[in-house]
């Protein structure tokens, strides 16, 4: 399977891009900013998007989401505990200094244990909250990888005190959600390094009583 990850945006949020090699399909993980550069990577690999996923309603993972949705046709996806959340753009702006986006419908609904098909390959949609309250894990079985979005970074934890944080929430959804999961599991968080289920059992501050 084709895998890109583009830093994306003022923040540098991961934004992943998949590809099926057969029926050249694609699922976008969010698209936060910098769209022109997500649609090079789609039209280098001869991609059509089939579904825009979204981790949780931060401005820099969603941002990008209604240029996308526009050129590519595809549904955006996003749990609707971040409904609220995403409704606050224009006061998500204002805390970076940018202007707000684009606002789009949100085409479904992800709920715990939904999942997606591309190709032979099954996303599997994990509730995760704690960073917000629709903060949403993708686990990839036949990829061995984790699209953890804000929930889990190398060495630390997604941020809890932005509206709909919860500390003891995150943790929890950490422990019983990702955690379980095969410690060779490659983790791809929002920001930063790629880093592994087994190393963040092993060396992560915020992990070391579970």
């Amino acid at each position: 399977m084709i895998h890109e990850i583009l830093p994306v945006g003022l923040l540098q949020c991961n934004c992943s891009i998949f590809g099926d090699e057969q029926s050249r399909e694609a699922i976008v993980v969010d698209p936060g900013d910098d769209i022109a550069e997500i649609v090079a990577v789609l039209e280098k690999h001869a991609l059509r998007v089939t579904a825009i996923v979204i981790t949780h309603a931060h401005i820099d993972h969603i941002g990008g989401a209604a240029k996308l949705k526009a050129l590519t046709g595809a549904p955006v996806l996003m749990n609707a505990n971040d409904r609220e959340l995403y409704n606050q753009m224009d006061m998500q702006a204002a805390w970076l200094g940018v202007e707000p986006p684009s606002r789009t419908e949100i085409d479904t609904a992800i709920r715990d244990s939904d999942t997606l098909k591309l190709g032979p390959a099954e996303f599997h949609m994990l509730h995760t909250p704690g960073h917000t309250q629709g903060s949403t894990s993708v686990w990839i079985p036949s990829e061995n990888k984790l699209i953890a979005g804000d929930t889990l970074f190398r060495d630390s934890i997604g941020r809890t005190d932005l509206p709909g944080g919860d500390s003891r929430q995150i943790l929890r959804s950490i422990e019983d959600k990702l955690l379980p999961l095969p410690e060779e599991t490659i983790v791809v968080p929002g920001h930063g390094p790629n880093t592994t289920i087994g190393r963040e059992k092993e060396r992560n501050p915020f992990l070391q009583g579970f």
